[in-house]
């Protein structure tokens, strides 16, 4: 991919369009560009990574919180599909010195860097494609089916290569060099002489590679590209306007893991990339209209959100109340707020769905990558349907914000514990595929 041009960028804005574009020239312009201004201080990682928790999507306990009391995920973020190696692929066996392959190199990254924002954080998943290839298949305690289209507007393509690593952290920098350093393209990751790569075991598919940016402020920043008009608040770390992630809409770690069978400690995680109609939602809809539509129409009522969700401090005013006038809402006031949609899936007033989502201006249009976490991908659909509410007697054009969301492709994963996350078999302790 062609770099971008710095001349033409803030310099916050480059160092993105370098993470976007990925590889060993990007990673060197970001280290020279980096080395501008005040210099990383990025933290070693752990020289005992047994001691990190048996968990993979363990992030949250290690990661920073705002004033609220509200998690922030990492600002940057890469989405790297994985093939298995031709030699894997056409039916070598996947021994144990290729699952130590696997484990040493991510051994590495936790050696280098910090399990925190300012370091690194990471997850590799496994799709079913990957799962497909073995005689045995994945037992009950599983619930990993094939992606599919889940409504009748997407033809969504599909993930149907082996693997995606999930790298994540405040320092663009930091996503760009642990790629590379997987990958046998760099020699020392944060001062870390990196000794084994897994280069010998996935090939890069480098043209679903996906990158993104999180972060009070940062939409904002990006209204030099098409599609991203410059009424974002300043402030607001979504590109549809509006603080995310509260803990009360959040599931937490423990309901999101399996608790049964070999993959016990793992998770199942969906990723859907989709284009976002920006420059429909801010034109044809006053601030009323996108509270009403993004929360509820008690939230626009009550004048709950503010500005861009600051209001709200560290709950979504979600209450059960508002979760059961969404009927009545869709038919008697002719609109239903996405939130209150999808909150009718939640099972004794928890929500089922971990998010880790995140913007992205891939292709150079606005977009999210939706990053969900559940114990089973059938949660994720229930969330779905509630969320797209055909049971709902309101127009679509009114219904949350499905009328401005475009589905482009959607992958299903199993995150295994850290313990069976190098190249597992569907029994986690076979060897033959």
């Amino acid at each position: 991919m062609t770099l971008p041009d710095r001349s033409s960028l803030s310099r916050r804005d480059y160092v993105r369009g370098l993470v976007a574009a990925g590889g060993a020239t990007a990673l060197g312009a970001c280290l020279d560009v980096t080395s501008d201004g005040p210099e990383p201080d990025v933290p070693s990682g752990t020289d005992d990574p047994a001691s990190l928790p048996d968990r993979q999507h363990a992030w949250n306990d290690s990661l920073s919180t705002d004033a609220d009391g509200t998690i922030q995920l990492p600002e940057h973020h890469v989405l790297c599909p994985l093939a298995l190696s031709d030699a894997i692929a056409d039916g070598t066996d996947i021994d144990d010195e290729r699952r130590e392959t696997v484990e040493a190199g991510l051994q590495t990254l936790e050696r280098a860097y910090e399990w925190s924002n300012e370091g690194l954080v990471f997850t590799i998943g496994y799709t079913p494609a990957y799962f497909a290839r073995f005689d045995d298949s994945l037992p009950d305690s599983v619930d990993l089916p094939d992606p599919e289209a889940l409504t009748a507007q997407e033809t969504p393509e599909f993930d149907e290569f082996d693997a995606l690593l999930h790298l994540a952290s405040d320092h663009p920098s930091v996503v760009l060099e642990a790629e590379e350093g997987l990958f046998g393209d760099r020699e020392q990751l944060n001062g870390l002489e990196v000794e084994t790569d897994l280069s010998d075991v996935f090939d890069r598919v480098v043209q679903h590679r996906r990158t993104g940016f999180i972060g009070e402020g940062l939409p904002a920043e990006h209204a030099d590209v098409d599609g991203v008009p410059d009424s974002i608040h300043e402030n607001a770390p979504f590109f549809m306007g509006f603080r995310s992630g509260f803990a009360d809409s959040q599931a937490t770690e423990d309901r999101v893991t399996i608790e049964d069978g070999p993959f016990a400690g793992g998770a199942t995680m969906h990723v859907s990339s989709m284009a976002i109609n920006l420059t429909q939602w801010f034109q044809q809809e006053n601030h009323y209209q996108r509270v009403s539509k993004l929360f509820s129409p008690d939230h626009a009522d009550e004048e709950l959100a503010g500005e861009y969700g600051e209001a709200l401090g560290g709950s979504s005013a979600m209450t059960p109340d508002r979760i059961d006038a969404t009927e009545a809402d869709a038919r008697e006031r002719g609109v239903v707020g996405h939130a209150q949609k999808a909150a009718r899936a939640r099972e004794d007033g928890e929500p089922l769905l971990l998010r880790r989502d995140f913007n992205t201006v891939d292709g150079d249009q606005p977009g999210l990558h939706f990053v969900s976490l559940q114990d089973e991908i059938d949660a994720f659909v229930r969330v779905r349907e509630a969320m797209t509410g055909t049971d709902l007697e309101v127009a679509r054009a009114n219904s949350g914000i499905l009328h401005y969301l475009f589905v482009n492709r959607r992958g299903n994963y199993l995150l295994p514990a850290r313990d069976a996350r190098a190249v597992p078999t569907p029994t986690s302790d076979s060897t033959d595929v």
